[in-house]
């Protein structure tokens, strides 16, 4: 018999790497995937390279520690231009950006729910207001909205020397809103102790209404009465010492009580007017996402077009919504950085400007402030998906 070619030896000819092989799709994806890899540590290496040869280039967080030098307007947290470190400087900035970013998708959510329901009413100048609501804000530059709020409006209200008096005794400029602030004493911390474990009382009392459907009716009065007991109950406990401190007009400014910046406001009017118009049109697709046949079955019941809304149209629409609104919230935190155009003291104006300017540590402090934006936004969309999780749990 013919015996056919005898085979190659191991490391023969047959297992040489020849170019033909770059045919090969494994072989070329491999390729591409490497060269490009290898650039991108080329630049970085060149990028460190440039930057550390420079001759004024300074590295490290040393800067933390150095003596601030100047004022904020706007501070949660104690903090002083003569004492206060670039640290605390950063803390304050990051607590501005966390308050705007709480108020505002608590209220953008308010306002997308009533707009995007509002686009669906029988009424044809409700709908129709509500849909030119959308379609106007939506097609504005948000910059150009914050910007109106603040020249536009606030800027508008009465100078100091003839500040509207408000009820209460409180006091309404363009310096912005003065209301009166009330001091418990030593008594604070017992009564935001007993508002803590209210609150904590009425989410466990959410969570065992879901498992328990007969008592779902019961969950929402009984959490409210709780969270407002509680912490009232504590108060007259511990003494009810409760003092208000006005504020007083001197002859250049008002001192005392709680001042809310026009800064504060344009910001937040702005970023919920604009995000809740992006909110409503995710709510409209989310209801309509509802076969028609539920509705019908909930009224062929006797339930009334707000309970079959309510108990049988938005929960099944939430898992719809829910996706498009954790982005909805992601971008309302992080055009919250268009605050360095009105002048408010959020992370971005503070850090990012006055502090980089002073310190010149562009990189550390760039990097700073995307790490901050990118654990927030991970933060927002961890929770959102756990609540998305249990709202398609809920519903099987």
């Amino acid at each position: 018999m013919a015996r056919g070619p005898a085979s190659a030896p191991p490391g023969g000819p047959r297992d040489a790497f020849h170019f033909r092989d770059l045919l090969d799709p494994r072989h070329r994806d491999a390729v591409w995937q490497a060269a490009l890899i290898a650039g991108v540590i080329a630049a970085l290496i060149w990028l460190a390279f440039n930057t550390l040869g420079h001759s004024k280039f300074v590295s490290g967080f040393g800067f933390w520690s150095d003596p601030a030098g100047f004022d904020i307007s706007q501070t949660l947290i104690d903090y002083s231009s003569s004492s206060s470190t670039y640290g605390r400087a950063f803390w304050v900035g990051l607590l501005n950006t966390l308050l705007v970013a709480a108020i505002g998708i608590v209220l953008a959510t308010i306002v997308g729910f009533i707009i995007g329901i509002a686009q669906l009413s029988t009424n044809w100048l409700v709908a129709r207001l509500a849909a030119g609501y959308v379609q106007l804000v939506r097609n504005v530059p948000l910059l150009l909205q914050l910007l109106f709020w603040y020249n536009a409006v606030l800027k508008t209200l009465p100078a100091f020397q003839n500040s509207i008096r408000l009820w209460g005794g409180g006091y309404l400029n363009n310096r912005g809103l003065f209301l009166p602030s009330p001091d418990l004493g030593g008594n604070g911390p017992v009564v935001f102790a007993a508002f803590g474990l209210a609150i904590a009382g009425a989410i466990v009392l959410a969570v065992l209404a879901r498992r328990q459907r007969p008592a779902a009716s019961l969950a929402a009065g009984a959490g409210l009465a709780l969270v407002i007991g509680l912490p009232l109950a504590a108060y007259l406990a511990s003494g009810a010492a409760l003092t208000f401190a006005f504020p007083e007009m001197s002859r250049f400014n008002l001192r005392g009580g709680i001042e809310v910046l026009p800064e504060l406001v344009a910001l937040v009017t702005g970023l919920v007017i604009y995000t809740g118009a992006f909110i409503a049109e995710t709510v409209r697709a989310g209801l309509l996402a509802v076969a028609r046949g539920q509705t019908e079955a909930a009224q062929a019941l006797g339930l009334s077009r707000l309970l079959t809304l309510r108990l049988v149209i938005v929960p099944q629409a939430m898992r719809v919504i829910i996706p498009p609104l954790t982005n909805q919230y992601l971008n309302l935190t992080k055009n919250s950085s268009l605050a360095v155009a009105i002048g408010y003291p959020d992370l971005v104006q503070i850090f990012t400007g006055t502090v980089l300017n002073q310190t010149g540590q562009a990189v550390e402090i760039v990097a700073v402030t995307m790490a901050v934006y990118l654990v927030i936004s991970l933060a927002t969309s961890f929770l959102m998906n756990i609540y998305n999780t249990r709202m398609a749990l809920a519903e099987r």
